[in-house]
């Protein structure tokens, strides 16, 4: 047990190093050299957990999603919950800012970013599809096409925040998006029901909240699983 909780914080502290590094000389700048640097472990420990720097950009890209928060009345009440608990965590966990920077860095060509979204967006299926399944989504609603949009959309507002003024107002600005976003999918009744508030995210996290480890090294492929309620990202 000691060996595994071991393993576990250093998995987690190169992931911590890698996320610096990327953010700070962007992926195709950053070595493992300097990441080792950073980290304070050896080359054998790092690639025990990542066989590569594309594994450990995974790492980090899976980090965005590596939380699970507690359960809600409505399937919809969820997405908007792991929609705000991640505009929080943007603003207070570097690593979750470095996964969503990894994944919109336009000059990482010999990244392939794809995963990065398609975990994002299967997640939102996943709710999206339960909701219309419990009868929480109007009969037009392509479940596909609006976990695409809704992925797209967040991922567009952090940015603006992010320019205007390194988020700060991103809470608020996701509130704004989930009142322009929900009228157009949430059958009016569970509509009123939600709580779409910037506070909203304090309040879900201090019920609880369980981290998912992710152990050994990451395969950059998404496999068609369902997927538990987890906060989404982005990317």
């Amino acid at each position: 047990m000691a060996r595994q909780e071991r393993a576990i914080r250093t998995r987690r502290t190169i992931l911590e190093a890698a996320a610096a590094v990327f953010d700070e000389r962007g992926y195709t700048s950053a070595t493992i050299g300097e990441i080792l640097d950073r980290a304070g472990v050896t080359k054998g420990a790092l690639y025990f957990h990542f066989g590569s720097k594309e594994e450990l950009a995974v790492g980090v890209f899976e980090e965005q999603l590596a939380i699970t928060l507690p359960p809600q009345s409505t399937k919809l009440q969820e997405l908007v919950d792991s929609g705000l608990v991640l505009a929080r965590r943007l603003r207070s966990e570097p690593l979750v800012r470095a996964s969503v920077g990894l994944a919109l860095d336009q000059g990482a060509m010999d990244l392939d970013r794809t995963p990065a979204f398609q975990m994002w967006i299967d997640q939102n299926v996943q709710m999206l599809a339960e909701a219309k399944a419990q009868g929480e989504l109007l009969p037009h609603v392509d479940v596909a096409e609006t976990a695409e949009l809704l992925v797209g959309s967040f991922s567009g507002v952090q940015l603006l925040s992010q320019l205007r003024c390194q988020r700060q107002d991103l809470e608020r600005r996701i509130v704004v998006m989930f009142e322009h976003f929900l009228p157009g999918i949430a059958v009016p009744a569970v509509l009123a029901q939600l709580d779409i508030s910037a506070e909203r995210a304090e309040r879900v996290l201090a019920q609880g909240q369980v981290e998912v480890p992710v152990q050994g090294p990451v395969k950059v492929q998404v496999q068609e699983v369902p997927v538990p309620t987890q906060v989404s990202t982005g990317a």
